[in-house]
């Protein structure tokens, strides 16, 4: 946050600041920073529950800048919002999101919704002078993507998106590998996304309805590994050389016993470059039996390759060894030495392993950190992230619909 008064704007002849930057100024004026962090939450389904414990967590496992104050949680379900609140440490409830764009306490609304949804309540944060952190993927389309993009922009409030794989303590040793050139010139990446719950007797939910979703096993889960991929990295997908998007479950039952029409991919595979040469695979599934979370990546550098999966979280698997070099052999590095490893000295001693909610939690605090004027421990992706990584999901739908490679040039 700038210095000094948040509403100083000097105006000189031939110099008119714009009406809408006035109005923005003035919505960061009139939200109230304090040292408590009020904190407003906008879902209550399973990223609810993700989410709420993070931030009721983060303050007791990390020593942070700023006191957590889990403020208001909303919700459409008034029956189990009140009990959810109780049960998750919120101290009030609203069914109204709008509410929390004029409530003047709040300082940072958490976006938990359905795709579909994300836009229109962020941009209203954003323009009421809110810090903004939202789910995965940005948003449902490209055009409401570019529209949060932007609106971020123009309000100068920082913003933030989960994507909570990134604080995995072995993602964070491999990224710091990457950035030391220990692998050398990096030649190929894999990265796949595997889970087995879409199958022909899973019910209709709002996640296989295109309308809301915008996509299905792409948006939801290669979204993750394209994010993963270009923060290990550090670089940007150049073109996207072919893609396959499916749909095999086109109807599934509705709680009245009803079908409903299932129009969104179950998986999407897709070939590409990155700006550095490598080559590149992104598989997403919902319906691969036999994988339950099964988010992968693979990277094979000229002088060593590097690997981790979910499943094995707390792990990552190396070879070192120059390409050609056959005396070397993978080994297997388990990230749990609080003295070598990101956030797991916040948590248990070494060689006590952590689990899927503790990336959350770790993003959390990192939030919090950027709030309260610390560095986070790791990079946090803000809209403008991720709408990149948005873009490549395009990219990869317009190719396999059009079947042809799309230069990421041509999507803006």
């Amino acid at each position: 946050m700038p210095q000094g008064h948040p509403f100083r704007v000097q105006l000189a002849e031939g110099n008119l600041v714009p009406y809408r930057q006035l109005l923005l100024s003035f919505a960061r004026l009139m939200t109230t920073r304090t040292d408590e962090l009020n904190i407003a939450l906008i879902g209550q389904a399973f990223m609810g529950k993700a989410h709420s414990n993070a931030w009721g967590q983060a303050g007791r496992f990390f020593d942070l800048p700023r006191k957590i104050g889990m403020h208001t949680v909303c919700g459409r379900d008034e029956a189990q919002l009140i009990p959810f609140a109780e049960r998750w440490g919120w101290s009030a409830s609203t069914t109204d999101w709008r509410e929390l764009a004029a409530n003047k306490q709040i300082e940072l609304v958490d976006v938990g919704t359905p795709n579909d949804l994300h836009a229109e309540q962020s941009i209203a944060m954003l323009e009421a002078g809110k810090h903004v952190a939202c789910e995965k993927p940005l948003a449902g389309t490209l055009d409401d993507a570019r529209a949060m993009r932007d609106a971020a922009k123009a309000a100068g409030t920082q913003t933030f998106v989960w994507f909570n794989y990134r604080r995995c303590p072995a993602i964070a040793l491999a990224h710091k590998w990457i950035r030391e050139a220990r692998l050398g010139r990096i030649f190929h990446v894999r990265a796949r996304y595997l889970q087995s719950w879409g199958g022909p007797e899973t019910p209709m939910l709002w996640r296989f309805d295109s309308a809301r979703a915008g996509s299905g096993a792409h948006g939801d889960l290669n979204a993750h590994i394209v994010d993963l991929v270009r923060f290990l990295l550090g670089e940007e997908v150049d073109e996207i050389h072919g893609a396959i998007s499916k749909t095999f479950v086109t109807e599934r039952k509705q709680p009245d016993g009803s079908t409903a029409k299932s129009d969104v991919d179950d998986c999407t595979m897709f070939l590409a470059t990155m700006a550095g040469g490598a080559t590149a695979s992104f598989e997403a599934t919902r319906l691969a039996t036999g994988h339950l979370n099964d988010n992968a990546v693979e990277i094979n550098g000229e002088n060593g390759s590097l690997r981790f999966s979910f499943d094995d979280m707390n792990a990552l698997e190396v070879h070192e060894a120059p390409l050609g070099d056959n005396s070397g052999g993978w080994k297997r590095i388990v990230a749990t030495s609080g003295d070598d490893h990101a956030y797991v000295g916040s948590y248990w001693p070494d060689g006590h392993w952590i689990g899927y909610e503790h990336g959350f939690i770790s993003q959390a605090a990192d939030i919090v950190r950027a709030l309260g004027g610390e560095a986070p421990e790791l990079l946090l992706p803000d809209f403008a992230d991720a709408y990149e990584t948005q873009r490549v999901l395009e990219a990869a739908l317009v190719s396999a619909r059009e079947r042809c490679a799309i230069p990421m040039s041509q999507i803006t």
